[in-house]
């Protein structure tokens, strides 16, 4: 008698190791695919991050481009007027006015 309890007790005890093993072996395979999933979704987020990036410098680049073209408009604009003014006083100083 004494041999089929230790025979189960054996039997029991080696049935336990080998679940609990398994258990763990999953649980690492289950924290694997969380570790992937979080690259990914980092690695996603890192590729925003970039296009957000090239986003604002493309901004930057038409924002530095409508500037330098307000600045020659008004550059422009002003000589014309400065031409605009020396005719009129030259047509008044050589009396061509029309008033």
């Amino acid at each position: 008698m004494k041999r089929s309890i230790l025979m189960l007790a054996m039997f029991f005890t080696l049935s336990t190791a080998f679940t609990s093993c398994r258990e763990v072996n999953e649980e690492e395979d289950e924290m694997e695919m969380e570790g992937e999933e979080m690259e990914r979704e980092m690695e996603g987020e890192m590729q925003e991050m970039d296009d957000d990036m090239d986003n604002v410098g493309e901004d930057i680049e038409d924002a530095a481009n409508d500037a330098g073209d307000a600045v020659e408009n008004a550059a422009n604009e002003t000589g014309e007027a400065v031409e605009d003014a020396a005719n009129e006083v030259e047509d008044e100083v050589e009396g061509d006015d029309d008033y």
